[in-house]
């Protein structure tokens, strides 16, 4: 059974400073009762793998506003596979163009989420996903 609270770890890597949508999803997610932990941006995918690994999470959400998201997400995968997270699940969202999502679901992005989105939708991925580490 899923776990009710699952971890999910938000944040940007690159040079990508907007950060508005999700920082908006954190609290979104936050106020449902989820736990959240945000990172901020211009992080390295490496600063963020190691922090899904200190805290231990389910989930690494990542927001794309640039033209980065495919090489950034291959390198977040490989740096995941790396520390051996195979139970934490990538996902992304944002400015990601719909003919990209097939080239990131090979990537191992499990979901993405394109502008608009309804919060409800990602909510409900995230409780149905759930947690594989404490569920």
């Amino acid at each position: 059974m899923a776990d009710e609270n699952p971890r999910i770890l938000l944040g940007k890597v690159g040079l990508d400073g907007h950060d508005r949508g999700v920082r908006m999803l954190a609290t979104w997610l936050r106020d449902t009762g989820m736990e959240v932990v945000y990172i901020g941006t211009h992080n390295t995918p490496e600063a963020a793998v190691k922090a899904a690994e200190q805290e231990d999470v389910d989930f690494i959400g990542l927001s794309f506003q640039g033209a980065e998201h495919i090489p950034l997400l291959k390198m977040v995968a490989v740096k995941m596979k790396e520390a051996g997270l195979n139970d934490v699940l990538l996902v992304a969202g944002g400015n990601i163009p719909r003919q990209d999502i097939p080239v990131l679901k090979e990537i191992g992005v499990d979901a993405i989420f394109p502008p608009g989105s309804p919060m409800k939708t990602i909510t409900e991925y995230f409780r149905k996903r759930g947690s594989r580490k404490r569920g």
